[in-house]
């Protein structure tokens, strides 16, 4: 069967509590963020099929998905030999997976500080020095452009993960990425939910659940499609929006991150 794959954004951080924070550098989450790892843990109903996290090079994303998703003393078959939670550590950090904006509470830290504050519960060999340098000319530069080559890379990267992970399984591997609002968009390439006042529909610790559409592994693009289940689980009987219908919804999320984005877009 195709890999699945969860996609989180990461629980409140001190950046979201105002527009003044986005000053803060790589910021931390907040108490109230815990408590939102701590209700995604419990209501979650995949932890048993399981088989990689991953999470963007944020101190945030880490934190959510360790909070979330890694095993813990506390599980009940951690000490089973036969236990597959026991390979979801360490968390494959992701450079990809960034935040789209150059504001200090989206650029992440140098690879040794993270080191130094993660060290065995996080993969660092995926994130490439320099990945926080979003200035002109840079592969992170928030350009439109480059957003959907990042997303693209990223996306080809979860696909190798996920397969590399269901290997030998005999059902199909499900792989966890925490990531960020707004890059979750160009991730997904689905646009529902932007209002002219948030340019994300996605909320902290929310998860979506999405499948390759291309099964065979083929696909250049790797894009990915929601599934039934978890669309219904958000909109009931409402109708997946069609592509011209996501192309007018883009270009609403292009307008409202216009600030972000440099000046030759």
């Amino acid at each position: 069967m195709p890999p699945t794959i969860h996609l989180v954004r990461h629980a409140q951080g001190y950046h979201n509590l105002s527009p003044e924070n986005e000053t803060l550098p790589d910021p931390d989450l907040t108490p109230l963020g815990l408590e939102q790892c701590s209700s995604l843990r419990a209501s979650f109903p995949h932890h048993d099929r399981l088989r990689a996290l991953v999470a963007s090079g944020m101190r945030r994303t880490l934190y959510t998905c360790l909070h979330a998703f890694a095993p813990s003393d506390n599980d009940n078959d951690l000490n089973n030999s036969n236990n597959k939670k026991k390979s979801l550590l360490p968390v494959i950090a992701l450079d990809t997976l960034q935040e789209v904006s150059d504001a200090p509470s989206d650029t992440g830290s140098s690879i040794a500080k993270l080191k130094e504050e993660f060290g065995e519960k996080v993969d660092f060999s995926r994130m490439r020095e320099g990945w926080n340098d979003k200035t002109e000319g840079s592969y992170f530069e928030p350009t439109l452009d480059k957003l959907a080559t990042r997303a693209r890379d990223a996306r080809l990267a979860l696909r190798e993960i996920a397969m590399a992970a269901g290997e030998g399984d005999d059902d199909d591997a499900h792989v966890v990425a925490v990531s960020h609002g707004a890059f979750l968009h160009f991730l997904t390439e689905e646009w529902h939910g932007i209002t002219s006042t948030y340019p994300t529909s996605w909320t902290n610790c929310e998860y979506r659940t999405y499948q390759f559409v291309d099964p065979t592994g083929q696909d250049p693009d790797a894009q990915l499609r929601e599934t039934d289940e978890s669309w219904r689980r958000r909109h009931g009987s409402l109708k997946v929006p069609s592509e011209e219908e996501q192309r007018e919804l883009r270009q609403m999320m292009v307008r409202e991150l216009s600030p972000f984005f440099k000046t030759r877009n």
